[in-house]
C-alpha cells in the first residue's frame, strides 16, 4: 500500500472515511499521468459532521493548558522530521515539483511548526486604565473557535501548516479543504502527522470535495469563525464576499504579479541569478513569482544576454531527477492555456527571446520582450514558466511600471546601494518587497500578505495571533458606580 492508498480519504472526528458523494476526485501524477488515488467527494452532510465535531472538540481544547497544546505540536514536528523523505517523495509525485522545491517546502513548514510551538504560550492578557474610579479593565485574548483552511495546490503542505499549526496552538479547531490536485499532501498526510502526534479527535478534519458537490457550505456553515484562503483572486473575491455576508473573518492570500527590478547599479550576475529563480522555481506556479523583470535601459542588453543564456540552460523533465529545473505544470488545462497565452502574445507582436515547446504537461521556459505597455499579459498573473522582460528609463519610470498592476503581493529590487533600494521599495504598492533578493520569501515572524487584489489580512508572527484569536473586555468595578438615574 502506498501513502496515497492509505491517506486518500476524508478525515472526520478522528476517523478515516469514504466520501458519501456520487463521484470521485482523481489524484494524478502530473509528470507521467499515473493515477495516484481516487477519492469520493465529501457531501454537505459530511461538512456538517466535520464542523460539529470540531466545535465540540474545540471547547475542551481551548480549556487545555497551553503547555499541553505545545507538547502536541512538538510531537508533530518530530514526526515531520522523521518522515521528511517520505513527505518529499509524495510531494514530487503529487505536485510535480522538483526535489529542491519539495525539500524547501518541508523545511519551511517545520520552521512554522517551531514558531507555533512558542505561539501556544505567547498570548497575554492586559490590564487597561479606566477613567472611571474604582474600575479595572481586563482584556483577554481567546481562540476564535473553528478555523477553515482552504489551501492551494502549489505549496499545500506549507500553506496549510502556516494556518493550521498556529490555529491549533492558540486553542482553535481546524477544518481543511485541500486543493483537488493536492488532496494527500495538503490534507491526509497532514492529518496523519497530527493524529500520530496525539491531537484529540475532532480538532482537525479534512474534507476532500468540490463546490460542485457542496456549493458554499464550507463558507456559510454557522460554526467556522475565520476562513483562511490561499488561491486566485477570482475565487478569493467570492470567498471574501460570502464570508462577509455571514460575519466571518477572512485571511486571503491571493494572486500576484510581482516585478523584479534591476536598477542601473545592480550586480548583474547576482540579479540574473535572483531573476531566474524568482521566475522559474516550481515552473513559475508561485503567487510571489516574478512575472515581470524590469531592467534599466543602460544595462538591458547585457542583462538580457546573461538572463536568456541562463534560461536556455534550464532542464525541463522528470522532477525526480536531480538535474531537473523545470517539472510539469499541474495539469493539461494549465499547460494548454499557458501555451495559448504565449502564442497569442507572439502573434500580437511580442518578441520571443527564448521560446519553449510544450510536451504534455511539460512546458519549457519562454522569455518574451517588446510587449506594449498596455498588453494584458503585463497586468495579469502568469502561472507558468514564462518571463516578461520590460526595459525602463530611470527610477521613476520603474516605479510607475512596477505599480501598473491590480496586484501587490511581492517584489524585489536590485542595486548596489542598499538605502537606494529601500527608498525604491517604499514607493512600491505591495505587501512585501525584498532588496537584493528573490521575490519569493516567507519567514515565520515577518508579516505575510498582499495589497490591492492580492489579498486581505496577514499571517506569521504577531499577525497570526490577530488572525486566529479574538479579544474580550471584562471590566471589574471594585467601588461603586454612580448612575444618572
Amino acid at each position: 500500500m502506498s501513502i496515497f492508498d492509505d491517506l486518500a480519504h476524508q478525515y472526520i472526528d478522528g476517523e478515516w472515511l469514504a466520501g458519501t458523494g456520487s463521484w470521485d476526485i482523481i489524484d494524478v501524477n502530473p509528470y507521467n499521468g499515473e493515477k495516484l488515488a481516487a477519492i469520493t467527494v465529501a457531501t454537505v452532510e459530511q461538512v456538517d459532521l466535520a464542523y460539529r465535531s470540531a466545535e465540540r472538540a474545540q471547547r475542551e481544547w481551548a480549556a487545555t493548558s497551553p503547555y499541553a497544546r505545545r507538547a502536541v505540536l512538538e510531537r508533530a514536528l518530530r514526526i515531520t522530521e522523521e518522515r521528511e523523505k517520505e513527505i518529499v517523495e509524495a510531494m514530487i509525485d503529487e505536485l510535480g515539483g522538483t526535489r529542491p522545491k519539495a525539500e524547501y517546502e518541508v523545511h519551511l513548514a517545520k520552521e512554522f511548526i517551531r514558531e507555533s510551538i512558542q505561539l501556544a504560550i505567547r498570548p497575554e492578557g492586559r490590564i487597561l486604565a479606566s477613567p472611571v474610579d474604582g474600575k479595572e479593565n481586563r482584556v483577554q485574548r481567546l481562540p476564535v473557535g473553528v478555523v477553515t483552511v482552504i489551501s492551494p495546490f502549489n505549496f499545500p503542505f506549507l500553506v496549510t501548516m502556516k494556518s493550521l499549526a498556529p490555529a491549533l496552538a492558540l486553542g482553535n479547531a481546524v477544518v481543511i479543504k485541500p486543493n483537488q490536485s493536492a488532496p494527500v499532501v495538503g490534507g491526509g498526510l497532514i492529518a496523519k502527522v497530527f493524529e500520530d502526534a496525539g491531537l484529540p479527535a475532532g480538532l482537525l478534519n479534512v474534507l476532500v470535495t468540490d463546490i460542485a458537490e457542496i456549493g458554499d457550505a464550507l463558507l456559510t456553515h454557522p460554526v467556522p469563525k475565520v476562513i483562511s484562503f490561499a488561491g486566485s483572486d477570482r475565487v478569493g473575491r467570492h470567498v471574501g464576499s460570502v464570508a462577509a455576508r455571514h460575519f466571518k473573518r477572512t485571511v486571503l492570500e491571493l494572486s500576484g504579479n510581482s516585478a523584479l527590478v534591476v536598477l542601473d547599479d545592480a550586480d548583474l550576475d547576482y540579479a540574473v541569478d535572483a531573476a531566474v529563480f524568482s521566475r522559474f522555481v516550481y515552473q513559475g506556479q508561485v503567487c510571489m513569482a516574478a512575472n515581470r523583470i524590469l531592467v534599466d535601459a543602460s544595462i538591458a542588453e547585457e542583462f538580457t544576454e546573461k538572463f536568456t543564456t541562463r534560461v536556455r540552460g534550464l532542464k525541463t523533465g522528470d522532477p525526480h531527477e536531480a538535474d531537473t529545473h523545470i517539472g510539469p505544470l499541474i495539469n493539461s488545462f494549465q499547460a494548454d492555456a499557458l501555451t495559448a497565452l504565449v502564442d497569442q502574445a507572439v502573434a500580437s507582436g511580442a518578441q520571443a527571446l527564448v521560446r519553449g515547446s510544450t510536451r504534455g504537461n511539460l512546458v519549457e521556459p519562454t522569455v518574451l520582450a517588446g510587449l506594449p505597455e498596455d498588453s494584458p499579459l503585463l497586468g495579469q498573473e502568469i502561472f507558468g514558466p514564462v518571463a516578461l522582460l520590460v526595459v525602463f528609463d530611470g527610477e521613476d519610470e520603474a516605479v510607475r511600471l512596477t505599480n501598473a498592476t491590480p496586484y501587490g503581493l511581492s517584489g524585489a529590487v536590485h542595486t548596489r546601494d542598499v538605502e537606494r533600494g529601500v527608498r525604491f521599495a517604499q514607493r512600491i504598492e505591495t505587501g512585501m518587497i525584498h532588496v537584493n533578493d528573490s521575490t519569493i520569501g516567507d519567514e515565520p515572524l515577518a508579516a505575510f500578505g498582499g495589497e490591492k487584489a492580492s489579498g486581505l489580512g496577514r499571517l506569521n508572527g504577531d499577525a497570526t495571533i490577530e488572525a486566529f484569536t479574538t479579544q474580550k473586555w471584562i471590566s471589574v468595578q471594585h467601588g461603586r458606580t454612580t448612575f444618572p438615574f
